[in-house]
């Protein structure tokens, strides 16, 4: 079992950029693939960045792809997503989730663990 908590989270003007961090609880962090998903008001959960276990590349959407930036560090049980460039589209609701077997999957319905989610608004 592994607990998820977002930070990092906050208000930027256009152009501008954040850091996420998901800290997670566990022992056994270093074997989770792990997601980044944000939801912006009305529409569907979107898949924004994976990351495989062994910390092998990750992937983005085509929307961040250039922009964003996923990383782990697995001696402190914690994944980053660097975003750059940031757009008031860009303004969502951010969750890491992790799971065991999917790969770094873009499928939400392939993770088993999320976070509560941190906000990000960019003004324009």
């Amino acid at each position: 079992q592994v607990q998820l908590v977002e930070s990092g989270g906050g208000l930027v003007q256009a152009g501008g950029s954040l850091t996420l961090s998901c800290t997670a609880s566990g022992r056994t962090f270093d074997r989770y693939n792990m997601g980044w998903f944000r939801r912006a008001p009305g529409k569907e959960r979107e898949f924004v960045a994976g990351i495989h276990w062994m910390g092998r590349g990750a992937s983005y959407s085509d929307s961040v792809k250039g922009r964003f930036t996923m990383s782990r560090d697995n001696a402190k049980n914690t994944v980053y997503l660097q975003m750059n460039e940031l757009k008031p589209e860009d303004t969502a609701v951010y969750y890491c989730a992790a799971d065991m077997f999917n790969n770094g999957s873009p499928d939400p319905g392939r993770y088993t663990h999320w976070g509560q989610g941190t906000q990000v608004t960019v003004s324009s």
